[in-house]
C-alpha cells in the first residue's frame, strides 16, 4: 500500500478563492474590508516573518491588515491597552497575539483581554467553552485546518475511531473537541500513555501533534487509516537541514490510506484557517449572515 497524499497547500488555495470572494461580498455589504490585526512584542526573526506571511496574506484576500510591532521590553499595561484599543475599533474584525510572549508578559492575561468575537486565534477561555459545548465560537487554526483536510479526504468521519497524540490547548484538546463532535470516537494521548503504539494502531485517524520528530512509526499504523502530521522539527539528514513531522513519513506511508506530508501538509492551512476565522468574525460582527466556505 502506497499512501494518498493529503495537499494541504491545494486545499487552502482554494479555500483562499473562496475567501477572497467572500471578503469581497463583505466590502460591498458593508463598504470596508475585514481587518486583522496582528501584534508582534519583540524581534524574534521567525515571529517576525511569520507575521509579515500573515499581513501578505490578507491583503491577497482582499482584508485591511494592521500590524503593530511592540518593542521587547513593552509592557503589560501597554500591552493591554493597545489590545482594549483593537476591541473597539470596528474595522478590526480579527485580533491575534503572537506567541509565546517574552517572559515578564503574562501571555494568558493577554488572550483573555481579547474580545471572544475577536479572537481569530481561537485561543480565548470562552471560545474553548464554546468549542467544548457545541456552541457557535472561532476555532484554534491549527485544528480547524486539520478538520477541513479531514474531511475532504473521508467525507463523514461519524463512527470512526480517532487518536490525538498530544493534548496542548494550541492543537491537542481543541482537535479532540472537533473529532467528538463529528461523532468519532476519540482517545487522547501523552507523553505518559502506556503501550502508544498499541493505541495509535487502534485508530482509523490519527493526529500526531506532539512536537517530537518521526516518534511515530509506520509500523504504529493500523492499515488503511488517515494519518494528519502537525508536527515540525528540523534534523540533519546526510548533511543538511530537513523539515520533518511527528511520523515517520517514509515507513507510515506504507501503511496509510493517506497522509499529509511536512512540509505541505497542514502549515499551509494554519494561516488559511486564520483568513477564514477573520472573515467569518467580520459577517458575525456585522450582523450578517457569514458564507461557507468549507
Amino acid at each position: 500500500m502506497t499512501a494518498t497524499l493529503i495537499d494541504g497547500k491545494a486545499y487552502a488555495a482554494g479555500l483562499g478563492d473562496r475567501i477572497a470572494e467572500g471578503s469581497a461580498d463583505f466590502s460591498t455589504e458593508t463598504g470596508r474590508a475585514p481587518g486583522l490585526a496582528v501584534v508582534l512584542v519583540g524581534t524574534d526573526p521567525a515571529s517576525e516573518v511569520y507575521v509579515r506571511s500573515k499581513g501578505r496574506m490578507a491583503r491577497k484576500l482582499g482584508m485591511e491588515s494592521f500590524e503593530h510591532l511592540m518593542p521587547v521590553d513593552t509592557t503589560q499595561e501597554a500591552l493591554l491597552a493597545l489590545i482594549a484599543r483593537l476591541n473597539a475599533d470596528d474595522a478590526v474584525a480579527g485580533i491575534l497575539v503572537q506567541l509565546p510572549l517574552p517572559r515578564h508578559l503574562d501571555s494568558l492575561a493577554v488572550v483573555e483581554a481579547i474580545d471572544p468575537a475577536k479572537d481569530v486565534d481561537g485561543l480565548h477561555p470562552l471560545n474553548a467553552g464554546y468549542l467544548a459545548s457545541g456552541l457557535p465560537g472561532l476555532i484554534s487554526c491549527t485544528p480547524l485546518g486539520c478538520l477541513m483536510l479531514l474531511k475532504s479526504t473521508l467525507g463523514d468521519l461519524s463512527g470512526m475511531d480517532a487518536i490525538v497524540v498530544g493534548r496542548s490547548i494550541l492543537v491537542g484538546k481543541p482537535m479532540a473537541q472537533l473529532l467528538l463532535a463529528e461523532n468519532c470516537s476519540v482517545t487522547v494521548a501523552h507523553s505518559r500513555t502506556r503501550d502508544l503504539a498499541q493505541k495509535v494502531g487502534q485508530a482509523d485517524i490519527v493526529v500526531a501533534a506532539v512536537g517530537a520528530a518521526e516518534m511515530i512509526r509506520g509500523d504504529w499504523i493500523r492499515p488503511g487509516a488517515t494519518v494528519i502530521d502537525v508536527g515540525t522539527s528540523r534534523v540533519i539528514r546526510d548533511g543538511a537541514q530537513r523539515l520533518v513531522g511527528d511520523v515517520d513519513f517514509a515507513s507510515a506511508s506504507e501503511h496509510a490510506r493517506a497522509i499529509t506530508p511536512v512540509p505541505g501538509g497542514v502549515g499551509p492551512m494554519t494561516i488559511m484557517s486564520l483568513m477564514h476565522n477573520t472573515l467569518l468574525a467580520a459577517f458575525r460582527r456585522a450582523g450578517r449572515p457569514a458564507p461557507s466556505l468549507w
